[in-house]
Parts: structure tokens; sequence; C-alpha cells
């Protein structure tokens, strides 16, 4: 009679690692019976921290669940606690554990920049690394709030946004020019001291020095009115009116704080929502909302700690962070971020003043968008279970993935995959597939579904054959009737997935929208009446796949505009092909070229000139 060799779980477990440890700071984790990642922690003695885990009592539900499921443990120690701090916030992002709080949002900001490699610096927006040489504003909250921005400057200082190639070929202004958004330099309108003089004054506005731009500009307008320079007054008039409509549009501009990353939560029926303003210059550069995984039972301390350091483990903070609540380890964070940045950075829960004021707005603010976000997942919840009412499915589905195709007459073919679920569209899941089926017939949308389904779940089957994690759906939505939905039930069957609900949606009589027919294995065709909302819901997730394969399409179309013939050929790399395009000009020169002549390019060998000689007269 054989013994039940189940992995061992729970407290026992914990306390069994005890004889190893010390009391050196450093990283745990706590793994499953199948070596998933349940908890990552960080601690100033990891002995003493894991001994509280080995308690079998006293934990609250949440760590009671964690404890039980924990079936190892793995360590990594470090010299100090804030080196423990970084590497825990990096292991949180990097794994996504169950029972850690998930900050779901990883963007970065856009910048202003204010370029210094040419005679007539342009300014203009910035995303990534800041390798280009020049002057750098920023964080943005968002792409709007840099555009905006940048439209305004453009009016205010009258500074080139064009590349410098075309800088360097342009012969007669520009429309930018034309209406008054540009000072003309590429070709001559200005000098370069005067444009200097530009340059420097936009400098000074995103530095927070408006004030004495907006005296410097009412001065000269006043001259030029009394020296009876009409027309320049009027330009200086309207370069006062659009800085004037910057400061407005920022809303909030604190007086007394020049920088500060403002970061305000609100908790409310086991979800949360933060608001970072970011305060720059003494201007306000706009606020983006995040929704950080938690649960019932997490306390404002523990979410705001855990949202702190996985949003700076990638980004530079402010000078002064603003907390709407106190953090676990304030000191510590304090030090890490003064540590990554090179200069002291100060962590503040204000109670009053001008930042108090700051924090309660931002907290106003993600009192309201969360208030936003529970109504939209109501709504969302009540039609999923509409849908699943409607279609007799088992339960509301968690994932629903629907597929479209987009081509032209068969090139630049590609299938996209988007991802709804209990909130809303989850962009973060949306696939394309660049359809490489050699043998489909140009315009063959059935086939090209089949490569994408069985590409589809080949994947899915290899990163998680037992089905256990949430990146299966748990309905698919694709476009056709019933023959595309038999042949599709084939492939999910061959598989082994044909559990798994689908639908065909059909365009139904005359191809209008609100006469769509659904098709089912087994079931008869069906339609929903035309007011439905749950006939409204599977439109727009039908819409939203179209967009997205349309987008792709059309991103793949322009790539390959633009690629070069060249490209193809094997054994032609980056040098070989600029010798080549050197020598004769132009890709199609060399498709014409005659062998010796190809023979006769620096870095050619004879079998590489026949090679591509071959290459274009196959």
């Amino acid at each position: 009679m054989t013994q039940d060799a189940s992995p061992k779980t729970g407290s026992t477990v914990i306390a069994e690692y005890l004889r190893q440890l010390d009391g050196s700071p450093g990283v745990y984790r706590m793994l499953d019976t199948e070596s998933r990642v349940l908890y990552v922690g960080k601690a100033r003695n990891l002995k003493n921290r894991v001994s509280s885990y080995a308690r079998p009592t006293g934990h609250s539900a949440r760590i009671a669940r964690m404890i039980s499921e924990t079936s190892s443990m793995m360590f990594l120690t470090t010299q100090t606690e804030t080196e423990a701090l970084l590497l825990e916030q990096n292991l949180i992002k990097q794994l996504k554990p169950k029972y850690n709080v998930l900050l779901r949002d990883d963007k970065s900001f856009p910048n202003i920049l204010v370029t210094k490699s040419h005679d007539f610096p342009m300014i203009k927006k910035h995303r990534g690394a800041k390798k280009e040489k020049g002057t750098y504003y920023g964080p943005f909250a968002s792409a709007g709030a840099v555009n905006r921005t940048l439209n305004q400057l453009q009016r205010v200082f009258l500074l080139r946004n064009c590349s410098d190639n075309d800088f360097a070929t342009r012969t007669r202004p520009c429309l930018q020019y034309q209406i008054k958004r540009c000072s003309g330099p590429c070709v001559g309108h200005i000098n370069q001291t005067n444009y200097a003089d530009l340059v420097k004054d936009a400098e000074r506005f995103l530095s927070g020095k408006t004030s004495e731009i907006q005296a410097t500009l009412a001065a000269e307008m006043q001259k030029a009115s009394e020296e009876m320079e009409f027309e320049r007054a009027a330009a200086l008039r309207d370069r006062i009116k659009a800085m004037t409509a910057v400061q407005t549009a920022q809303g909030i501009n604190p007086q007394s704080v020049a920088e500060a990353d403002v970061i305000a939560l609100h908790m409310e029926g086991g979800q949360a929502c933060v608001q970072v303003f970011f305060i720059r210059a003494n201007q306000n550069w706009g606020n983006r909302d995040y929704y950080p995984r938690v649960g019932t039972d997490f306390s404002p301390t523990e979410v705001m700690q855990a949202f702190v350091g996985q949003f700076y483990s990638d980004r530079d903070p402010a000078r002064l962070i603003l907390l709407s609540d106190a953090i676990e380890d304030p000191d510590l964070m304090q030090e890490a971020l003064s540590n990554k940045l090179g200069r002291k950075v100060e962590v503040a829960v204000p109670q009053r003043g001008e930042k108090h004021e700051l924090v309660v707005n931002a907290q106003r603010n993600a009192r309201e968008s969360l208030a936003r976000r529970m109504s939209e997942s109501a709504t969302q919840l009540k039609l999923l279970k509409g849908l699943a009412e409607a279609f007799d499915l088992d339960a509301p589905p968690e994932r629903i993935e629907v597929y479209d195709n987009s081509h032209i007459q068969g090139t630049n073919a590609v299938g996209g995959m988007i991802v709804a679920g209990p909130e809303g569209f989850v962009k973060s899941q949306y696939r394309k597939f660049n359809i490489k089926g050699e043998d489909l017939t140009p315009g063959d949308d059935f086939g090209m579904m089949k490569e994408v389904l069985n590409r589809r779940f080949k994947r899915l089957l290899k990163e998680d054959p037992d089905r256990k994690t949430d990146i299966w759906p748990d309905l698919l939505l694709i476009d056709g009737g019933a023959g595309q939905v038999s042949a599709v039930r084939q492939i999910m069957t061959d598989w082994g997935v044909g559990d798994i609900a689908m639908i065909g949606v059909a365009k139904g009589v005359d191809r209008d929208a609100g006469k769509e027919e659904f098709y089912r294995t087994g079931h008869p065709v069906m339609a929903l009446r035309h007011n439905d909302p749950v006939l409204y819901f599977i439109q727009r997730l039908r819409d939203e796949a179209h967009r997205f394969a349309i987008g792709t399409h059309r991103a793949k179309r322009a790539k390959s505009q633009f690629k070069n013939p060249l490209d193809g050929i094997e054994g032609i790399g980056p040098k070989r092909k600029k010798a080549l395009m050197t020598h004769f000009g132009s890709a199609k020169a060399v498709a014409g070229a005659a062998l010796e002549d190809l023979k006769a390019v620096e870095g050619v060998s004879a079998a590489m000139a026949q090679t591509v000689y071959d290459y274009f007269r196959e």
C-alpha cells in the first residue's frame, strides 16, 4: 500500500527554513506546490520575518491563505535593507505574485525636448531613453498633455518642430510659418541670434519663469505700439494670450511647490485608485490614474508602500514626493530614491498648507476616478452576465477573445486578436499575427483564420498545458457563419480544447449592423432583438477587433512600402547594402546592374555578385 506523496504545505514547512537563516537583510519568495511564486517580500532580518509566518495562528485571512498554499521558499540576502527594497520591487514587477499589491500599468511618460545639436534647435515630444543631445522637461502625464503644451509653446515662442532633414531641404516656409507657429529659420526669416533668444525664453518658461517672460513681452508690445509697429504689437499680444492659455489649461499652478510628485490613494470595496500629479517648475504637467491589484484586507499603508516602490523602480522621482498615506518604511524609501536620483529626495505626508491642498485635490480625483471605474465595471459585469444567459454559457466569461483579419487582395495580411473581460478591453493582451502561410490563396480569409487559431492554441498549450492560469479564454468570437464555426470547432477539437465556448458572428441580412446572426455548434442559428444591450456589446467587441486588425495591417503596409529590395538577399547585411547603394545610387540601379559591375563593388565577392545578379533575375 503506497503512501500519499503530495507535497506538504503550511506553517510547518516554513518553520523548517528557520535553521538556515540568520539576521541578514534580504528578499524572500514563497512558492506553491508547482513552484509558482505566491509572494515576494523584503526583510531587515530574514529570520525574524520568516518566523512570523511559521506561527500557525494570528494572521489575516489573506496571509493565512498564502501560508496554507506555501510549499517552499527561496531567499536572497543583501548587504543592506535598501538593496533588499529595490530587489523586492523589481522581483514583484517581474514575477507578478498572486498575493502582492501589483501595479498593472507600466507605460513610460513623455517629455518635451529642446534639441542642442543644431544651430536652430527644435522643440518636440520625446518618449523613452534620453540619448539625444538636448534639454529635457517633464515628465508629462500623457501624450495629450505634451501635445497641448507644445501647441501653445509654438504659438508663443515660434520654435521649429520639423526634422533636421526637412530644415536642410526647405526652399520656402512651410504651413507652420504661415499660421504663425514658427519663425521660419529654414529660409532665413530670423537670424541665429534672435532665434537663440526665443529658445532661451522657451526654456525659461519650461523652468517656471513665466512672469518674467510675460513682463518682457508686455514691455515689448507697449514699445511696438508706441512706435506704431501695430503688426508687431498684435503678434506680441497673441503670444501673451497663448502663454496665458498654457497656464490656464494647466489648472493648478502651486506657488510654493516648484517640483513634486503628488500621489494620492483611495480604496473602496476591495479596489484601489492611485492618482499621480506631476508638478514641475511650479506648473501642473498633468495627472494619471492607476488601479493596482489589491484585496479587501490590504491596508492603505501596504498599498502605498508597494505602489511607490514599483512606480519608481524604472522612473526618476521628483525631489519631493507628497503622499496621502504614510508608508511602512519612509526613511528607507527616501534613501533608496535618493541613491537612484543622485540627490536628496524627500518623502512626506503633508498635514497643512498648499502641499496638503495638493494632496487633497489628488485624493478627490482618485475617489471620483474609482467611482467611475466601479460604475463601468458594474455595467460590464451586467453585460457579461447577459451574454452568458443569451448563449447558454456556464458562467459569465472572464476572458473573451475576438479575432479578425485584414489585408488588401491578400497582401500584407495580418490577423488581430483583442481581449475583453470584467474590466473592459484588456489592451495589454492584444496580439497580432503576421500571416505566414505561403500556400494560402490571396484573400482566403478562412485560411488566414485557420493559421491564426492554430498558432494561438499551440502557444497556449506550450505556456500552460494544464490550463490553470487566466491566459485561456472562456469564449471565442469569430467572424463568420456555419461553415467557419464548423471548421474552427474542428481546429479546437484537434488541439484538445473543444470545450471552450465559441460563437460565429455573421453580418446577416443586407450586412446591416443590428441584423447579425449567431452560429454555435449544435444549436440553430439565432439573432438578438434589435435593441438588446448584449447585441450592442458584441458589436463593440467586433468593431474593436476590426479596428485593431486594420491598424496593424496599415502599419505593416506602410513599413513594406519603405522596404529595400536588397533586404531579401541572403548574405547582404548592412555593410554590403551600404556599399551597393553608394556605388549604384539606388536599389533599382543595383537590380539592373551587369554582373561585372556588381563584381567591381568594394566588399562584394564574385560569388556574392552572382547571388545578387541571380536574385533579381529569378
